[in-house]
This record gives structure tokens, C-alpha cells and sequence, in this order.
């Protein structure tokens, strides 16, 4: 197996400022706007872009974190015995709201796809929008990121592996590929 560094912290800093700006101009300001991260990192950038949206427009955005464990079509709840019912924390209403998800990389799409179902189970949003990181690519459902960091295709026998300050103690994206057997 080997990793190769793609996007350093710099870069990675520049892609979260760039998905705000595009959350201002696509929204024409960020009144009604709430932002939820799917965890484990999605929780991250999300609070990292309400910080920057507020330091841009001087408004504080809500931040919610979504645990969609229980949502998953590819992993049964025998495998994941951790899986809690009450795991998300969402202070606020989704109702009317202009819901942002927010994950680190979007791959299949099945996570965002349970996602969604988490988020329409919490209420009606006006709208729901979605921010990644990184989109690399291999979707097997019709799910497209609104906002995008970087585009990094990938082979299917690679991943892409984001380490942020908050939890890795440093922050980049790399690709890893797994070896053939």
C-alpha cells in the first residue's frame, strides 16, 4: 500500500474558503441557512465554514452533527453495535431552513442518500444542499455535490484519506492505494 500527499494544509484552507464564498453568492447571503456534518469530518469542515461565514458576513450559521449510521443500506446494525438512536445533535429546527450537508468526500453517494433520509425524518427543509471536500468520483447514485473543494478522480482500487487539525493533529488529503493481491 501506498499514500501519496494530494492537497496540503494550505490548499485545503483555500478550497474551505472558496465553498463559503460560493455558499454566499449561490444563496445571496446566509439568512436562513443552516449547516450539518455528517461525522466524523463533515462535522469539522462544517464548523470551519461557519466560521469563515462569520467572520464574512457577521452572522452566526447553526451547526449540526449527523450520526447516519442508522440510515446505511451498506452496513447492518449487528456490525455496528456502537450505533446509537440518539447519536446526531441537531439544536435547531430543519424546518423552512436552507440545510447544508456537509462531508468530507463523496464517493458512491450512499451516504449522502442516508443523509437525506435523516434530515427529512428532523423536518421539511425549504432546500437541501450539499458541500464535500472532495468529490472523487464512482457515484452509483444520482447524487451531485453543490459545492466542491477539489476534484480528485481516483482508481476504484484507491482512497482518498482527509486528516484535519481537530482530530489527526494535522491537516491534508492524500491518496492511498491499496495493493493487489
Amino acid at each position: 500500500m501506498y499514500e501519496k500527499e494530494v492537497v496540503d494544509a494550505v490548499t485545503m484552507k483555500r478550497a474551505l474558503t472558496r465553498i463559503t464564498y460560493e455558499i454566499i453568492e449561490r444563496n445571496k447571503g446566509i439568512q436562513d441557512i443552516v449547516l450539518i456534518g455528517i461525522k466524523t469530518r463533515g462535522i469539522y469542515i462544517a464548523q470551519r465554514i461557519a466560521q469563515r461565514l462569520e467572520q464574512l458576513e457577521h452572522t452566526v450559521v447553526p451547526v449540526g452533527e449527523l450520526d447516519i449510521t442508522l440510515y446505511r443500506d451498506d452496513v447492518a446494525l449487528v456490525e455496528q453495535p456502537e450505533a446509537q438512536l440518539h447519536s446526531s445533535d441537531i439544536p435547531f429546527s430543519v424546518e423552512g431552513k436552507q440545510v447544508i450537508l456537509v462531508d468530507d468526500v463523496l464517493f458512491t453517494g450512499r451516504t449522502i442518500r442516508a443523509a437525506l433520509d435523516a434530515v427529512m425524518d428532523l423536518g421539511r427543509p425549504k432546500k437541501i444542499s450539499l458541500a464535500v471536500l472532495v468529490d472523487r468520483g464512482h457515484r452509483e447514485l444520482p447524487i451531485r455535490a453543490d459545492f466542491v473543494g477539489k476534484n480528485i478522480p481516483t482508481s476504484i482500487d484507491e482512497e482518498i484519506v482527509v486528516t484535519m487539525e481537530e482530530i489527526d493533529e494535522q491537516d491534508h488529503i492524500s491518496i492511498r492505494k491499496k495493493e493487489n493481491k
